[in-house]
């Protein structure tokens, strides 16, 4: 579904992106790991083309999107919708006038359809009824929720998330993660997911790659990634939380069953 050949990013002379090669498969969920300020949410805006690579190519779908003229570009971004970290919900909109502005301009679609697309979108996130509050009567939970209907509002077939848990509790944030896995099962959508948790990596990924220097410095299963060996892919799994990951990993089979229950 995306594909990543060569690219290469730099701001000034900070070189951020040294040469990516990425494969991301369609109807799957991958997780995109890595340090604080390694690349990844620079990554993640490549696939949307809210940044253009100094040199390789960014393809969706089969499209290198580096070299569409915008109105083609838009075309493209139809078929994105982006999570970001801050839920960036309009503070001055309630979340049912969050949620239609992307149908209004997008869409011919009447009212009343749309206002079916809201409820619809909100229910598939557990937010039934809301569509008149505003952002601040919500939770950080409900607005990361809100912002993901938001997201599924458009259907789209390739959904991102930038840091989709930052600035949650556990227990809310092990909610989002449920969320995640739990539309990825009932649409099929293509999820690419950005994060230094390895908590949610271990609950929501097929795949995982790991971003270290500008480079991919793992890809595969997060079975794979537990028993890696690169120095850098070791160093990063055994800081922090990745003590605890690399021992529930072992399970992860189990646990997956238990979310589908």
């Amino acid at each position: 579904m995306i594909v990543f050949r060569g690219v290469e990013k730099s701001f000034g002379e900070l070189a951020v992106l040294r040469g990516v090669n990425l494969e991301i498969e369609a109807g799957c969920t991958t997780a995109i790991i890595g340090g604080s300020g390694c690349g990844k949410s620079v990554l993640l805006k490549h696939i949307i083309g809210l940044l253009k690579p100094d040199r390789g190519q960014v393809l969706v779908d089969g499209v290198d999107i580096t070299r569409l003229p915008y109105r083609e570009l838009v075309e493209v971004r139809k078929k994105i919708a982006m999570v970001f970290q801050s839920s960036a919900l309009f503070d001055s909109m309630t979340v049912g006038e969050n949620l239609a502005m992307g149908l209004q301009r997008h869409t011919r679609l009447k009212r009343h359809e749309i206002q079916k697309k809201i409820s619809a979108s909100l229910a598939l996130v557990g937010l039934e009824g809301i569509e008149a509050k505003f952002p601040a009567e919500l939770s950080g939970g409900m607005k990361k929720r809100t912002a993901i209907a938001r997201a599924l509002v458009m259907s789209p077939e390739v959904l991102l998330y930038d840091e989709p848990t930052t600035g949650l509790d556990p227990p809310r944030a092990d909610s989002i993660n449920q969320a995640i896995y739990d539309l990825n099962r009932k649409l099929g959508v293509t999820s690419v997911v950005v994060t230094h948790d390895m908590h949610s990596v271990y609950r929501v990924a097929e795949k995982v790659a790991m971003l270290d220097e500008g480079i991919i410095r793992f890809d595969g299963t997060p079975e794979e990634l537990a028993r890696c060996t690169e120095p850098a892919v070791r160093s990063f799994l055994e800081s922090a939380r990745g003590h605890e990951w690399l021992e529930r990993n072992n399970n992860s089979g189990a646990y997956h069953a238990t979310m589908d229950q």
